[in-house]
């Protein structure tokens, strides 16, 4: 199956670390190398970056490691296809616009007999169930809530019913962010922690890189990252519980009921 990493935080912030470790695992360190992607979100915008070839050797991903691109939200995604042939237009993370904003939407799993009767704007443009699950989602919640979006607790009940409808089919451990805030649904594996002050120095798993924190952080900055297996061997991560959707705002994982 594939892995996810998400990142969210209360102020711009770069992912170059974690993004790091995490390329590794696209054909060297794992063996996710049927594509990848990544989506930052810049204001209303959104900078989109995927490539059906593996992330260790892409030019693209190369980029990314070098290029401090600054985000508050960022979902990326390496592949390893179940379905779905080894194309671009399969590749994570997938965006469509609903209510005036980009949604990005990234996927970790295997659907089976998962085939919703799409129409309208929300059509998949390839040929995963991962992208079709995403077109239910959208098209679900406009049908929900019409042209204008809910209040937050109300878009996070619909989600949570959502979400467990998909995962009825099989696994769907996913990533849903439209800039402001990032949802995060664990079938299998998820986990995060917390980065704030006081920072320290973390050490990735699949690559011989250590950064500290407290040297490129102020005390105010938070942040949050959500990966499917940790990505450092010195820090304490938080595993997600089966069937659990989490809200994450402003680098910090939100109780339930928040509004």
């Amino acid at each position: 199956m594939c892995q996810l990493l998400g990142m969210n935080c209360n102020v711009p912030t770069d992912i170059v670390f974690s993004f790091t470790g995490f390329a590794m695992r696209g054909g060297q360190t794992d063996t996710h190398h049927d594509g990848w992607g990544i989506a930052f979100f810049e204001g209303a915008g959104v900078r989109h970056f995927v490539d059906h070839e593996a992330a260790v050797s892409s030019p693209i991903a190369e980029l990314i490691k070098r290029y401090p691109i600054k985000s508050k939200n960022v979902i990326a995604h390496i592949r390893k296809a179940t379905q779905g042939v080894v194309a671009l237009e399969n590749c994570h993370p997938f965006v469509r616009e609903l209510w005036g904003r980009y949604w990005v939407f990234a996927h970790n799993g295997d659907l089976k007999e998962f085939h919703p009767e799409l129409d309208g704007a929300y059509r998949p443009v390839g040929s995963t169930d991962s992208e079709r699950a995403f077109c239910y989602i959208l098209q679900s919640l406009c049908r929900r809530f019409g042209d204008r979006r809910p209040e937050r607790a109300a878009l996070r009940a619909a989600l949570g019913e959502l979400t467990r409808e998909i995962a009825a089919h099989g696994t769907f451990n996913m990533m849903l962010s439209s800039g402001g805030e990032l949802y995060a649904h664990c079938s299998t594996s998820l986990h995060y922690l917390v980065r704030q002050y006081p920072f320290e120095t973390a050490r990735l798993s699949d690559e011989d890189v250590s950064v500290d924190f407290s040297q490129v952080t102020t005390p105010d900055d938070r942040v949050a990252i959500i990966v499917t297996q940790p990505l450092t061997t010195n820090e304490a991560w938080t595993a997600f519980a089966p069937g659990e959707l989490k809200l994450f705002l402003d680098g910090m994982p939100q109780p339930e009921g928040y509004a």
